[in-house]
């Protein structure tokens, strides 16, 4: 009888076993955590400060109707103190807003690559930026996405690393993510967040929209950021559109396209 229970018992763990093997990756991950816009009144002093701070560019202002940047800082847990850096900061939207919200005790890594001729007022505003007398917290990096030091920070250093709606630019001028994605895993602390917002592309479509359209499949950002050894932990909706069918380039849709955002995080 002994023997039977056992056979029994050893059958069942084989099945359970085999069931794991072929269980979807995503199936047995943590949970992932579903969030939408946090109410008004709910939001951190510090970023509501940060999002209205005078001083911003009235430019800037403009874009936050599309970008929802409160929201964003918000559900990447953005605080004051904090060590963090943008890549690709372009003009430095996000950068602003990150040292504003990190304060004079926090500090923010801006890195860009050497910018083609035809941004060079991309670069202009971005270098005009960074020596406001109110962003001297703000450190500007001008490094390939595969160089070694991206991220000129000690190992295991960083709270957060921020890429805004550029990851897919990533992908279409071929830059290689392996290692950018490897050297944001060495700069972040155990807990620390790799946070992407991203123009939503059609699901099972990869990066065939990244160049044309602007826009990327969601599940092959995933694929590629938690290939470095990063977890999914939440998504966010506060920036979908379900009206769009994203068959058009952002423009062209006056930037309410579909975007997700999605925050990672290196394991403990």
């Amino acid at each position: 009888m002994n023997s039977f229970r056992l056979s029994l018992l050893s059958g069942l763990l084989i099945g359970v076993l085999l069931f794991v093997a072929s269980a979807p990756p995503r199936a047995l991950a943590d949970k992932i955590a579903h969030q939408s816009a946090v109410a008004e009144a709910a939001l951190p002093q510090y970023i509501v400060a940060a999002v209205n701070a005078p001083e911003r560019p009235a430019a800037d202002k403009e874009r936050d109707a599309t970008r929802h940047p409160e929201q964003t800082m918000a559900f990447f847990g953005i605080k004051p103190g904090m060590q963090v850096a943008d890549l690709w900061a372009a003009g430095g939207y996000t950068t602003e807003l990150l040292a504003r919200i990190v304060g004079p005790t926090g500090k923010v890594y801006s890195q860009n690559i050497e910018f083609p001729e035809k941004f060079k007022s991309a670069e202009e505003t971005w270098h005009k930026r960074t020596s406001e007398p109110g962003l001297s917290n703000v450190v500007e990096v001008i490094k390939p996405f595969d160089a070694p030091d991206v991220l000129p920070v000690a190992p295991g250093t960083l709270d957060a690393v921020l890429i805004n709606l550029n990851y897919h630019d990533l992908v279409a001028r071929n830059f290689d993510r392996a290692k950018l994605n490897a050297a944001v895993f060495k700069a972040l602390k155990p807990g620390g967040i790799y946070g992407t917002v991203d123009n939503s592309a059609q699901a099972g479509s990869g990066a065939r929209d990244v160049d044309t359209l602007h826009r990327i499949d969601e599940q092959y950002e995933i694929a590629e950021i938690t290939k470095a050894g990063f977890r999914l932990t939440a998504d966010a909706d506060f920036l979908r559109n379900p009206k769009d069918d994203r068959t058009q380039p952002f423009w062209k849709i006056a930037h309410h396209q579909d975007c997700f955002v999605l925050k990672f995080v290196k394991p403990e």
